[in-house]
C-alpha cells in the first residue's frame, strides 16, 4: 500500500465530518477537534497497513522460490501472509 499524503488524508476527515452531518448522525461541537482527532485516527491507520504491507511483502521475497509480483500465486501468498499477520497483531492486543 502507498503511503497516503496529510493532504489527503484532511480531506477524507472532511468528507468523513461532511457526510456525517448531511445524513443528521451525530452533532459535532467542535467540528476544528473533530477533524484533528479523525486526521489522527486515519494517520494511525494508514500507517498501520503500509507496516503491514512491508512485513507481507518481505515474508514473499524471503521465499527459496520467486514468486513474481502480480501473479495468482503472489496474490494468494500476500492475503494468506497478510491475513496471518492481522491474527498476529489481534492476539498481542
Amino acid at each position: 500500500m502507498s503511503h497516503v499524503s496529510e493532504s489527503r488524508i484532511a480531506r477524507l476527515a472532511h468528507l468523513v465530518l461532511d457526510g456525517m452531518l448531511a445524513a443528521d448522525l451525530a452533532e459535532v461541537r467542535n467540528p476544528p477537534a473533530f477533524l484533528r482527532e479523525a486526521r489522527r485516527v486515519m494517520a494511525d491507520f494508514f500507517n498501520h497497513e503500509s507496516i503491514l504491507d512491508e512485513i507481507v511483502r518481505r515474508k514473499i521475497q524471503s521465499l527459496a522460490r520467486s514468486v513474481p509480483p502480480g501473479s495468482r500465486e503472489w496474490d494468494i501468498l500476500y492475503r494468506k501472509y497478510r491475513e496471518e499477520e492481522l491474527k498476529k497483531h489481534k492476539n498481542r492486543s
